[in-house]
């Protein structure tokens, strides 16, 4: 079995995102790391980068995200989710078909979104989850997100469903607490399921108990990589591109600015993945022995 790529865990709830990196790390005996952090309470993909995988995390990371879920309406959480402390209660005014339709408009594509204290970000370099848990709040700038799609339907008279497909940066938790606002109430997050990201669907997930089992199936470097083009060199230029010989990039042309490519050798094996700057000229990303 290889262990250079991807695994895609089906993260399951109460766990952090570094605790399945541990679990993966124990079985694997290589590097690990994750992509897209899950809040503990959340579910669903993972992406763990194995071996030189954890080269590659930066080509993946800006994927588009999938998730469904649950949003509470009538109590708001310091938190934003279930795992909070209540701060404020509200009514929950009769949700219309057409209210919710109209959030679905009014909330796809182009979205400034402030980011919640509960979060990773830095203030002056400390997080602002760790101000948070001080009782300190601070002003945040707004972000600006992309909201692909987004489906809502009431469920009984206080909770809303929900199926969204995202840009990397959107909080979820401050979604919901915006959209409970827009019904007249406030609101948190109840419960969350990733179930795709970027490429990766939870129908290729695996659950933790499957990788203490013989015959885990990693995703190969190559095939990880799917999104990006695919530049195909001979054996003399791959084993100068695993050394990162500059020169072997000058034969190469057709480069965009900012693009990403991968070069492959003629058994299929990734050697490197190269990038382009302003003026298209290829310098290396990442080499892989």
């Amino acid at each position: 079995m290889g262990t250079d790529g991807l695994l895609i865990i089906d993260k399951p709830q109460g766990m952090t995102s570094a605790g399945v990196v541990r679990i993966v790390k124990r079985r694997l005996q290589c590097k690990t790391g994750h992509l897209g952090t899950l809040d503990p309470f959340a579910t669903g993909v993972l992406p763990v980068c194995v071996g030189e995988g954890t080269k590659i995390a930066q080509f993946l990371s800006v994927a588009t995200k999938t998730y469904t879920g649950t949003i509470r309406l009538g109590r708001q959480t310091d938190t934003g989710d279930l795992t909070g402390t209540v701060i404020n209660t509200a009514p929950v005014p009769p949700i219309a078909h057409e209210q919710l339709a109209g959030l679905e408009q009014q909330l796809r594509g182009d979205v400034a979104q402030i980011p919640p204290m509960y979060s990773a970000i830095k203030h002056h370099g400390t997080p602002l989850y760790k101000l948070a848990r001080r009782g300190i709040e601070v002003e945040r700038q707004p972000r600006q997100i992309h909201i692909d799609t987004l489906n809502l339907t009431a469920q009984g008279e206080s909770a809303v469903a929900f199926s969204l497909s995202c840009s990397k940066g959107t909080y979820v938790r401050a979604l919901a607490e915006q959209i409970g606002v827009s019904l007249g109430t406030v609101a948190h997050l109840e419960a969350l399921r990733r179930t795709r990201f970027g490429a990766f669907s939870i129908e290729q997930a695996l659950t933790l108990d499957a990788i203490e089992q013989t015959g885990v199936p990693v995703i190969g470097l190559r095939e990880a990589l799917s999104h990006l083009r695919e530049i195909r060199v001979d054996e003399a230029a791959e084993r100068r591109a695993r050394q990162g010989y500059k020169p072997v990039l000058a034969t190469i042309t057709g480069g965009e600015q900012d693009e990403a490519a991968k070069l492959v050798g003629p058994t299929g094996e990734l050697a490197a993945v190269i990038v382009s700057d302003r003026y298209c000229r290829w310098r290396f990303a990442r080499v892989f022995t």
